[in-house]
């Protein structure tokens, strides 16, 4: 893996957070599958698999400005070691809840707000720590391989966490609980990156720094927009049980394979990209990958055949890699490291807010006009955003080069 075709590797820092964000990220999906299961077997309400998801996200939304400002004046791997810790330390009471038993769910509600918040302060921590690892040449390389490796555990820890719960819920969350340690203990190996935390005192204007910069930087305000209203309005992942049961006819085998192909077209292009970074016209090439989206998404839409489909949702996972790739790295080389962290934390929240009110927004239209129309409409939106964005954001659109030249 340190050969020339994956630059980021030669820096042992950023191999050893590659490893670390890997194993979190399949520690984070083992402990989301058991505990929808463990919640929903104590109620069968599915209300409360709802409050699950809610809940972990929350608490991201109401300390945007703290978990950004810890980011840019701590250290980066110290707060993603402790956040490690934190949810680790969350996985072991979840595995404690398991072994005794439990018959009602507030006490796992707590501890999954506990677990909010841990990653709530580990995600913007993480983010920014990339551009400290690696010189800028090799920034959209780190990001390309590092979206990929969530892309595989997005994909494949789901699985490993049903197969494991499976077996008993007490095994997949003593799997989770080694996962975060062993994530933690490679953050300690990652080298003190050399970086200059901010001096500024603690003020009002200082905490809502990342928005004032944002929205100073057409660059940054662009591409962290742009993903909102791209998700917001092409998300179609909550009204596939409707493809897979009433228009594709698939039953449950059928829904595992459409909620797959998304994220096997994103591994395939993020692997690509890793091999072949983009080296001109990325601003043209989001825009036009953003669209490619929105178009994918239309035709999945309006498909009655299951390998269009199927296919459609492997062009809508790898469309949508290209768009995070090249906004990812443009965000972390337009922000100066000083702000990095209170700018990703606005960008995490703005990103899971997208998720949550597209599924929201889905379902709203479809049962307003209809699950079809609902999902063709909102791709057909979604060209039109990148349509439009590319007249909003001029400067945005004529980036060129993602190694740091701008």
């Amino acid at each position: 893996m340190t050969g020339g075709r994956w630059p980021a590797f030669r820096h042992a820092g950023f191999t050893f957070y590659w490893l670390s964000s890997l194993l979190a990220s399949f520690a984070v999906q083992i402990s989301s599958v058991s505990v929808a299961w463990q919640v929903y077997d104590i109620t069968r309400d599915p209300f409360d698999l709802g409050l699950v998801g809610l809940i972990q996200f929350t608490p991201a939304f109401l300390l945007v400005l703290v978990t950004g400002a810890a980011a840019d004046r701590f250290g980066r791997r110290t707060i993603m070691a402790a956040a490690l810790l934190g949810e680790g330390s969350c996985a072991i009471l979840l595995l404690w809840f398991a072994w005794t038993g439990i018959d009602h769910v507030w006490p796992i509600f707590l501890v999954l707000a506990a677990f909010g918040i841990s990653r709530a302060f580990f995600n913007p921590a993480s983010s920014s720590l990339v551009a400290n690892l690696v010189p800028a040449g090799h920034l959209a390389n780190a990001i390309a391989l590092s979206t990929t490796a969530r892309q595989i555990a997005t994909i494949a820890g789901p699985v490993a966490g049903g197969l494991l719960y499976g077996l008993s819920a007490t095994t997949a969350y003593s799997i989770a609980v080694f996962f975060f340690i062993a994530a933690g203990l490679l953050v300690t190996f990652i080298p003190r990156p050399a970086r200059r935390m901010t001096t500024e005192p603690v003020a009002l204007q200082t905490i809502l720094a990342g928005f004032s910069y944002i929205w100073r930087e057409p660059v940054v305000l662009g591409a962290i927009s742009l993903d909102l209203f791209a998700v917001l309005l092409g998300g179609a992942v909550a009204l596939m049980p409707v493809y897979a049961r009433d228009i594709l006819d698939l039953g449950p085998w059928g829904l595992g394979l459409l909620r797959a192909a998304p994220g096997v077209g994103a591994i395939l292009v993020g692997f690509w990209l890793a091999f072949h970074p983009l080296r001109d016209h990325a601003g043209i090439i989001l825009l036009v990958f953003v669209g490619l989206f929105g178009l994918a998404t239309a035709i999945f839409g309006l498909s009655t055949t299951t390998w269009i489909s199927i296919l459609a949702l492997l062009f809508v996972g790898g469309c949508d890699m290209v768009s995070v790739y090249i906004r990812e790295t443009m965000i972390q080389i337009w922000t100066p490291d000083a702000l990095r962290g209170r700018v990703n934390a606005v960008n995490m929240v703005f990103v899971g807010a997208s998720n949550e009110l597209g599924e929201f927004r889905a379902g709203a239209m479809a049962a307003w006009i209809g699950t079809v129309a609902a999902v063709s409409l909102g791709g057909i939106a979604t060209l039109s955003v990148a349509l439009l964005w590319a007249r909003l954001f001029p400067d945005m659109r004529r980036i060129r080069h993602l190694d740091g030249r701008h």
